[in-house]
């Protein structure tokens, strides 16, 4: 009887924690993603849906503190920070000893990572036929890297067999980059999945081709990659690189992010990653439980939030919680300077921005969950100041004394502005419409061209735009990745786009770019954004922030669009029921 009354026990058990309809058991978490993987391939893996899988399967040297904000770099697959020689031009990395690979067909047994690893991905970066989307992380970087581009051409043996002189091994498991200059952000690129590490075994074996296969370090190693069936990844049980933080900021204790501190990771058994494309089918599938956390579209705002931005309570009482996270992503109005006619004016630069109301602005572009900008620089990154102001506020009478002052008034005489679409999308279009009709209010015309996105990439290489909406996503939260976007040195086909051309900028960005020293590092950023806000290539607009929607038995969950492989951290709470 009492064999009869613990079976019954444990399948009730059994039963309570797998509710109906959920698609997921108390340690297998369910995403979705929106397209296919495009490639597995570290070196050329770029897009969100790549970073979304690559991050939980391939590690890095160093990886962001998931629990600090400003963000913070800590080691990973490397032992220690890297020691910093020769006035900023030799890294000198130790490596952790016994990190094993997933296993593969093109490795034997146990194969444990090395040092040499890590040469192989860089050269596959700098080898031509692989198209690195990472290549520009090192492009005139590493001695003798460069060099070996050329030599090595389109030859895979070449490429196996020639070495570069900046890229050096002390034993298995200390690695040492020389460069050319100093380079500050050589620790940023070194935590991004480009340079995740390979053996040259899987290299030769798959013949340099690795769009299909994952031969990581990971806490998630492939499981599954079937038509018609979720991604799968499943635990790397033999995986003993990290654990849980044991420290985090002021919003990880009032969040209650540290009940997991120190244990094992990963947390989670499985992940499926479903493809479901269209908006309104993610979205069903969240509140049906079929996924656990879900990015809200613009879309699906409205239908989420009430007129305060607060969560419904109808999805309250579903127990779904709501997480507002900032994000490296930031947009701005901007101009050509190039152009004959806006370039050369500033007070017609002026005009158009005081006729901008940019509350409206952001309500129309993201519903109200945009931050207005108050600097060049995003919240998040280290120089920020939230303290910093723009002056430039809504003022159609000072807008039209402006274009006055610009040898305009009321608009006689000036041509048609063009404004060139950055897509074809609906928002988009609307915002060109707002733009357009902010400027009739002031007697400036303005004619709208929409472009396809590429086309409008084209133009932007061109320089053939004269005004459009500009936006970065940045790669890593260092300053110099949106300065960059300023040095005239960087001009089209290069990322200025808006031609910006300013002698005190580029002598303190081309400072910056050696700077190690973080006090020197902000002064520098002060006096850039002081020339860039004076002479108005760009007009701030909007960081973006992402609302994210997750069920309430995900436990640890903390959104960030620059710490990809969060998901190792994740717990799910089992029921109680």
């Amino acid at each position: 009887m009492k064999k009869v009354i613990l079976f019954v026990i444990i399948v009730l058990l059994q039963a309570c924690s797998k509710p109906k309809g959920k698609g997921s058991d108390t340690d297998i978490l369910n995403l979705a993603i929106r397209d296919k993987i495009p490639t597995f391939d570290p070196s050329s893996a770029y897009d969100v849906v790549s970073s979304t899988v690559m991050y939980q399967t391939y590690e890095q040297l160093y990886e962001y503190h998931y629990l600090k904000r400003p963000f913070a770099l800590k080691p990973l697959l490397a032992k220690s920070m890297p020691k910093i020689e020769n006035n900023g031009k030799r890294y000198i990395i130790n490596i952790q000893k016994n990190v094993p690979y997933h296993s593969d067909p093109s490795l034997k047994e146990s194969r444990f990572l090395i040092a040499q690893d890590f040469i192989n991905q860089i050269k596959r970066l700098a080898f031509k036929p692989n198209k690195s989307n990472g290549w520009w992380l090192f492009d005139g970087k590493i001695k003798g890297l460069n060099e070996f581009r050329e030599k090595a051409g389109s030859d895979f043996q070449k490429y196996i067999n020639l070495e570069v002189s900046g890229l050096k091994t002390r034993g298995d498991h200390t690695l040492i980059i020389d460069l050319l200059e100093p380079y500050p952000q050589m620790i940023y690129a070194l935590s991004m999945s480009f340079t995740s590490p390979l053996p040259i075994e899987s290299i030769i074996y798959y013949k340099n081709n690795l769009s299909k296969n994952i031969i990581g370090t990971g806490p998630f190693k492939l499981e599954s990659l079937k038509p018609n069936h979720p991604l799968t990844l499943t635990k790397f049980k033999k995986y003993n690189l990290s654990s849980y933080p044991k420290k985090g900021d002021r919003r990880s204790h009032s969040k209650k992010l540290l009940i997991d501190a120190g244990k094992p990771l990963p947390l989670l058994n499985k992940i499926n990653f479903h493809i479901i494309k269209k908006h309104d089918s993610r979205w069903n599938a969240f509140i049906n439980k079929k996924i656990d956390i879900i990015s809200l579209s613009k879309e699906h705002l409205k239908i989420a939030l009430n007129k305060f931005g607060e969560l419904k309570s109808n999805l309250k009482e579903k127990k779904i919680n709501l997480q507002i996270s900032p994000t490296l992503t930031f947009w701005w109005l901007s101009f050509n300077m190039k152009d004959p006619l806006l370039g050369k004016n500033k007070d017609l630069r002026k005009a158009i921005t005081y006729a901008i109301d940019r509350d409206k602005f952001i309500d129309l572009s993201t519903n109200k969950t945009g931050q207005k900008a108050n600097s060049i620089y995003p919240p998040g990154i280290p120089g920020y100041s939230p303290s910093k102001t723009i002056s430039i506020n809504y003022d159609i009478e000072l807008s039209k004394k402006l274009l006055k002052q610009a040898g305009y008034p009321n608009g006689k005489g000036l041509p048609v502005l063009q404004y060139d679409t950055r897509g074809d999308t609906e928002l988009t279009k609307k915002q060109a419409e707002y733009i357009k009709n902010q400027m009739k209010k002031i007697g400036i015309n303005v004619k709208v061209v929409v472009n396809s996105f590429t086309t409008f990439l084209k133009k932007v290489r061109e320089g053939s735009l004269q005004l459009w909406m500009g936006g970065w996503s940045m790669d890593y939260p260092d300053a110099e990745n949106l300065l960059q976007l300023l040095y005239s040195k960087n001009s089209p086909p290069g990322p200025n786009a808006t031609f910006y051309n300013n002698k005190n900028f580029d002598n303190s960005f081309k400072k910056f770019k050696k700077v190690y020293s973080i006090q020197e590092k902000k002064e520098l950023m002060e006096s850039m954004e002081e020339e860039v806000l004076k002479d108005l290539p760009w007009f701030m607009l909007y960081y973006q922030r992402t609302y994210t929607l997750f069920h309430s038995n995900i436990q640890n969950y903390r959104y960030s669009d620059i710490i990809p492989n969060i998901y190792k951290y994740l717990r799910i709470k089992k029921s109680n029921r």
